[in-house]
C-alpha cells in the first residue's frame, strides 16, 4: 500500500524535527486516490484514500492515514499492522470466519500474509501502522546485533556515565 525508497517525503501537514521525531496533523492531510483492487470489491464502489505520515529509518516500518467509503471487500496484508479506528466503524472477519466490529477508538492488530473480508456500512478512517516482517533466516543475524549493541551501551554507560550513554536503536 505504502511505497517508497529512503525518507518519506513530507506533507505539508507533517515535520520532521532535528532528531528524527515526526508528527503530523491528522485533520490536516492531504489523502491521495488508493484505489482497492477491484477483483477484491465483493460488494459496492468503496473509495479509499491514504496518506503517508512517516517512514521508519530502514523502510520497514511505515505509518498512514486512511479512509475508506461504504463497500465490502476484501484486504491482503502484506506487513504485519496495526490500525486504530479514528471514525465510523468496519466489521472485519479473518480467514478463520471469526468477524469483530471495529469502531472510533478501537484497535486492531492484523498479522502479515493474510486476508480479511472488510465490510465498511458507510465510512471508515484509521491509523495504520505497518511493519514489513523480516524473514526467518536474516532473524538470527539481527539478533546478534542488538545484543552486541546492548553490550556496547552497557560498557560505554560503566565507562563514561548514564548522563552521556548514547540512545540507540534495536535493528530491525
Amino acid at each position: 500500500m505504502l511505497t517508497g525508497k529512503g525518507q518519506s517525503p513530507l506533507l505539508p501537514s507533517t515535520a520532521r524535527t532535528a532528531t528524527g521525531l515526526t508528527h503530523a496533523r491528522l485533520d490536516a492531510l492531504e489523502l491521495s486516490q488508493a484505489p482497492i483492487d477491484p477483483d477484491w470489491i465483493l460488494e459496492g464502489a468503496p473509495q479509499a484514500r491514504v496518506a503517508q505520515i512517516a517512514e521508519g529509518t530502514d523502510a520497514g516500518a511505515t505509518m498512514a492515514m486512511w479512509d475508506c467509503t461504504a463497500g465490502r471487500f476484501n484486504w491482503y496484508f502484506g506487513c504485519d499492522e496495526a490500525v486504530f479506528i479514528l471514525e465510523g466503524s468496519v466489521t472485519v472477519t479473518g480467514p478463520d470466519g471469526e468477524t469483530r466490529d471495529l469502531s472510533a477508538g478501537d484497535t486492531a492488530y492484523f498479522p502479515a500474509y493474510t486476508w480479511f473480508e472488510w465490510h465498511v456500512p458507510t465510512y471508515v478512517r484509521k491509523v495504520a501502522f505497518c511493519h514489513r516482517v523480516v524473514p526467518s533466516l536474516a532473524r538470527v543475524p539481527l539478533k546478534v546485533l542488538n545484543k552486541l549493541s546492548t553490550i556496547a551501551d552497557k560498557l560505554y554507560t560503566v565507562a563514561f556515565g548514564a548522563r552521556n550513554a548514547p540512545i540507540r536503536r534495536k535493528a530491525s
